[in-house]
């Protein structure tokens, strides 16, 4: 872990605070009466508030950590907009540096993923190892004694943790540790990612698209909607089930909790005796009550299989197939997704495989659920700058006065179709929006 103050640019240069205006939104999300202004959605200025208030210092998704095996592997990714390398040194850390020159600030690295030993920029040929540290500059004789090249390496993200292999990044040195800001969701995470004795792995390659949505929309479903479940997704859930007419009853109103907390997270999820996997080779893996005695009968009977969660503020997985996902902000009106199918290492290849074919069947640009999900949020998008639409109030007052704390479960609950874990989610973003970030401290 690496604690030292990012570089904001070089020493000697002051920008005018007004470049950086920050808007009050106190008014704009109730989580108390469950209200939100659609404009949050929309608005470039509040875009770019998030951009310094909650993507400059929250714990971010970077990678998984099977993706780094020897020294230079690296994997390019994004915070927010800004571009980022992360990298394995010689010492085997994971680090992981902004991808700009600090010459011109042209990408030093251009590659998806690779090994290698260095990062040049192709623009003038600066080159950096792989903690950062400018190494190279071509024609350095014609600069004069004062030059440094200890003060000009790639601007290093002060701080790298994992959490059962999954990596996340912080520009925020003095964040608190990533684990607690975490806490509770920890468990429900478990539930997912810590069912083999073994840990877990990626398929190779990350399958991205781009959705016209903001991204905040679909952070927000896969924290707390269960609800649209039966109605956006009729069609496919016809398709999947024996009879062709969608699943039963009991099961298609399943009950069973919905986690929220006040960092932001959720995770969703029905809970029953006889949950189970979809696909009918892994479910025929899992030894189920083995898994009640390395986690507990709750996690397996709720969040171990079906359901969704999001990790404030752009982690999002689904259990049952192994998904994770960050939605990536590109512009208040556009994200870009990148999704991982994740498996356990002790899969055989028959059930890892019948895994990742499920996944990609059921989401992933092709996937039948997915492509319903990404036709609402474009549609959620389509109108939310007009001037009527966008001074109408949205309504979250699903589960309103439900939430309660319930053994078995971490953290506060409430009944499955609820908007608690969206009202959390609103509430954190309010409160991070509304306070100065660590680069605007004096």
């Amino acid at each position: 872990m690496h604690n030292e103050r990012p570089s904001l640019g070089a020493p000697s240069l002051e920008r005018p605070a007004g470049l950086d205006t920050n808007l009050d939104v106190s008014g704009m999300v109730d989580p108390d009466k469950g209200l939100v202004d659609r404009r949050i959605f929309s608005d470039e200025q509040i875009y770019r508030q998030e951009m310094r208030r909650i993507f400059a210092r929250s714990w971010l998704f970077i990678a998984h950590e099977s993706q780094f095996t020897k020294p230079g592997d690296f994997f390019q990714t994004y915070m927010g907009e800004d571009p980022v390398i992360a990298v394995m040194n010689k010492q085997k850390e994971i680090r992981v540096l902004l991808n700009s020159c600090r010459h011109r600030g042209a990408r030093v690295c251009r590659a998806d993923h690779g090994r290698t030993k260095n990062f040049t920029c192709t623009y003038h040929g600066w080159a950096y190892n792989l903690d950062g540290e400018l190494i190279s500059v071509p024609g350095e004789h014609y600069y004069n004694d004062e030059f440094d090249k200890a003060k000009w390496g790639l601007s290093a993200v002060p701080r790298v943790e994992s959490y059962k292999g999954l990596i996340f990044a912080n520009w925020d040195a003095d964040a608190e540790p990533l684990e607690d800001s975490l806490g509770d969701m920890r468990w429900y995470i478990d539930a997912f990612m810590d069912r083999d004795p073994e840990g877990t792995y990626v398929v190779e390659g990350v399958t991205k698209w781009v959705l016209d949505g903001n991204w905040k929309l679909a952070a927000e479903q896969f924290a707390t909607d269960w609800y649209h479940v039966t109605m956006s997704h009729a069609s496919a859930l016809m398709i999947l089930s024996p009879s062709g007419k969608g699943p039963k009853k009991e099961i298609a109103e399943r009950t069973g909790r919905q986690f929220t907390d006040e960092h932001g997270h959720g995770a969703g999820f029905p809970v029953h005796p006889k949950n189970r996997f979809d696909a009918q080779p892994v479910h025929e893996y899992y030894d189920y009550e083995f898994l009640k005695e390395r986690l507990s009968e709750e996690q397996v009977t709720g969040p171990l299989t079906n359901g969704h969660a999001t990790v404030f503020p752009n982690f999002s997985y689904l259990p049952v197939n192994g998904s994770i996902r960050v939605w990536h902000p590109k512009g208040p009106n556009k994200m870009e997704v990148w999704a991982w199918t994740v498996l356990d290492r002790s899969m055989p290849e028959d059930v890892a495989k019948a895994q990742r074919l499920y996944n990609l069947r059921t989401f992933g640009p092709s996937g039948v659920f997915e492509q319903d999900d990404g036709e609402n949020w474009s549609e959620c998008q389509a109108n939310a700058g007009a001037f009527m639409v966008a001074n109408t109030a949205l309504n979250y007052q699903m589960g309103l006065d439900r939430v309660e704390s319930r053994e078995g479960y971490p953290g506060m609950t409430s009944e499955l179709y609820s908007d608690a874990a969206g009202r959390g989610l609103y509430r954190r973003w309010r409160e991070l929006m509304n306070t100065p970030a660590w680069h605007e401290e004096a």
